[in-house]
């Protein structure tokens, strides 16, 4: 009895403190807001020139390049932002204030120095912080920064949830860097070291792809359209002052910082750098539908038709033989796992790739994804899970909120990188068409966060994911499997033969059982 009293008084506290919050903090202003939108005429720039003849080959077509290759990610994105003459539009959900994440700042920075226009859209959960870097690149008159769903009060955070959870809890975890208008990058990776190999721990294997054509306007018809939306606030609303002058005085990261000089060392020494500046960099033509979220899902005001998951259904259509799934955080719900057994149950091969207990690095995810293993096997689909690192030492990443080498050709592996977390959004149906993007199997990218995402029409890029479920998949993951009574094994093939482990590699009796508790609670919508 008195553990429910105080669990009540505590309950009526934290709603009174949040309602107290909130009067002495409210919402700034929105409007106004300087109107700007994406630059149309920048044809005649270097990256015009450069893509326009390719463009001509292969009318109504755009060109994707995919890069798997975390460092071949950063340098795409750094070269990028130094070609770039006229503008740089950035929209990201995490942007960290590590090595990488800074040098990408200073990248932003000379690019403004240069007289490019940078705008500069992020989510305000993924910039712990960078509170006053940002505000002092926001003086700079060649840079604008917005943030999306912005949290008043700065420090804690976590103050802002208790006084307007439901707008708070819908983040804008969409992905996309474009230079004047005529290159794009988009998929899973936001700014910081474990996305582009600048470190040597928990790195996190993902994928992106570089385009141009007819899409990258697609691309930036939809950042204007987020920019503008009423969740977007200018950050000198909401940021602390900055002093541009102190910005202007500290030196560069690289000559500050041996670690920094070394990784742009081996960032120089890619040959894809040199396949990017002689412009012989090979592209993959098709027919690519960009398809994202309206933005007004950040506010929860929006309607099913526009959401990009019916979007994503509308394009995709019905798998009629294979489809081949990989996706870090996959949380099927019963109505997805239904879903996927159904399609097993009419004739389509189905295959799934996410991440076991010991490579995740959030437990609650993991635990919405176990409790349907047994339902998907039983209905023929297959699972894969990728391993931890050796020695089952759970991965660890920095997390701020809520919730490698080789190719980036078709003809390359689709995820070499040799990160013990799997960070990728991809999948292939009928070996025919593939989505790439920020989109993960679970209800939150279904029912809360937006999110951004190319559906490609590439037999051969498809025919790449699908290859990867034999070949390298396979060899970096367990195969999850069920028992003639009803027990589920995980299968490791390693170089002397087949390992079969009864319990779920790299978990202790408790794990387990808090995997099992965190299964039964009601919190499946938040996931």
């Amino acid at each position: 009895m008195l553990l429910l009293q105080f669990i009540g008084a505590l309950f009526l506290f934290l709603i009174t403190a949040g309602i107290v919050t909130r009067l002495r903090h409210p919402l700034p202003p929105l409007d106004p807001r300087a109107p700007s939108v994406y630059l149309t005429d920048t044809g005649d720039t270097p990256l015009g020139r450069g893509t326009a003849s390719a463009c001509t080959e292969h009318p109504g077509r755009s060109g994707v390049h995919m890069l798997a290759n975390g460092r071949e990610a950063f340098a795409a994105r750094v070269l990028l932002a130094r070609a770039a003459v006229r503008s740089l539009d950035i929209q990201y959900y995490i942007w960290q204030g590590d090595l990488s994440g800074t040098l990408m700042l200073e990248a932003m920075h000379e690019a403004a120095d240069r007289g490019v226009r940078v705008r500069m859209l992020l989510d305000d959960n993924g910039i712990a912080g960078l509170d006053p870097v940002l505000a002092a690149l926001d003086l700079h008159p060649n840079i604008e920064i917005r943030l999306f769903n912005q949290f008043v009060v700065r420090h804690p955070k976590l103050v802002g949830y208790l006084t307007d959870f439901p707008r708070l809890n819908r983040r804008m975890h969409n992905k996309s860097f474009t230079a004047d208008n005529q290159a794009t990058i988009i998929g899973g990776r936001n700014i910081g070291d474990e996305y582009f190999g600048a470190r040597d721990e928990a790195l996190f294997s993902d994928m992106d792809v570089l385009a141009i054509g007819p899409v990258v306007e697609d691309v930036s018809r939809d950042f204007d359209r987020y920019w503008s939306s009423l969740s977007a606030y200018p950050a000198d609303r909401i940021l602390p002052a900055g002093d541009l002058k102190a910005l202007a005085r500290q030196t560069s990261l690289v000559e500050r910082d041996p670690a920094a000089r070394v990784y742009m060392e081996a960032i120089r020494a890619l040959p894809f750098i040199e396949q990017m500046v002689a412009g012989s960099l090979p592209f993959e033509w098709a027919a690519i539908r960009m398809i994202s979220d309206d933005p007004a899902k950040g506010l929860g005001d929006i309607d099913k038709e526009k959401l990009l998951a019916t979007a994503l259904h509308e394009a995709i259509g019905r798998p009629e033989r294979e489809v081949r799934l990989i996706s870090g955080y996959f949380v099927p719900t019963r109505a997805g796992a239904e879903a996927f057994s159904g399609l097993a149950a009419s004739g389509v091969d189905v295959s799934i790739f996410t991440n076991a207990f010991a490579a995740t690095d959030v437990w609650i995810v993991h635990a919405g994804y176990a409790e349907r293993r047994k339902a998907l096997l039983r209905a023929g689909i297959r699972l894969f899970e990728m391993r931890g690192p050796e020695g089952n030492e759970r991965p660890r990443r920095k997390l701020v909120g809520a919730g490698s080498g080789g190719s980036g050709s078709a003809k390359g592996h689709v995820l070499r990188s040799s990160g013990s977390i799997l960070h990728a959004k991809t999948f292939t149906v009928d070996n025919h068409r593939l989505f790439i993007g920020s989109f993960n199997f679970d209800p939150r990218s279904i029912h809360l966060n937006t999110e951004l995402g190319f559906v490609i029409e590439s037999p051969r890029l498809a025919a790449a994911v699908s290859r990867a479920f034999e070949t390298d998949i396979p060899m970096r993951a367990y195969e999850v499997a069920l028992t003639d009574d009803g027990r589920l094994n995980w299968r490791e093939q390693g170089p002397d033969g087949t390992v079969i482990h009864a319990t779920e590699p790299g978990t202790s009796t408790f794990q387990r059982w808090g995997i099992r508790i965190l299964s039964c609670l009601p919190i499946e919508w938040l996931l």
